[in-house]
């Protein structure tokens, strides 16, 4: 079953997004597969000590994302296709740099200083 233990919920967000991109980020990690269960929206409700509706809400979207699967009178589980995983990817991927780019030319610093900082890092942890 899909933990939701790790989810730090936020003030600045809506929480049915939050789950949404809780349950993306999972996905990308490996730590959610396909065919995953859910807990039920009460049990949800309880376990992040949130609204049932918005628990409830949260559901629908990722139903409508095609995410999760609810059959009639069955646990949630969750769903996704080899297009949907590289959506995922792509989205939690290009986030993060679009914003690390946008933040280096803030700083002025040209592509080869970006790429000679990132050798050294990536050199660093691997050696570490």
């Amino acid at each position: 079953m899909l933990d939701f233990t790790e989810l730090v919920l936020n003030t600045v967000e809506p929480v049915y997004a939050q789950i949404n991109e809780f349950v993306k980020r999972q996905i990308f990690l490996g730590k959610a597969k396909k065919g995953d269960p859910l807990p039920s929206r009460r049990e949800l409700a309880t376990q992040l000590k949130i609204n049932p509706n918005t628990a409830q809400k949260a559901f629908r979207v990722l139903e409508d994302a095609g995410l999760v699967l609810t059959p009639k009178n069955t646990v949630s589980i969750l769903y996704f296709d080899e297009d949907m995983l590289v959506e995922i990817q792509r989205e939690m991927t290009g986030d993060l740099v679009a914003e690390f780019v946008k933040r280096l030319k803030e700083n002025k610093l040209s592509l080869d200083e970006v790429l000679g900082l990132l050798q050294q890092e990536w050199q660093k942890g691997e050696q570490a």
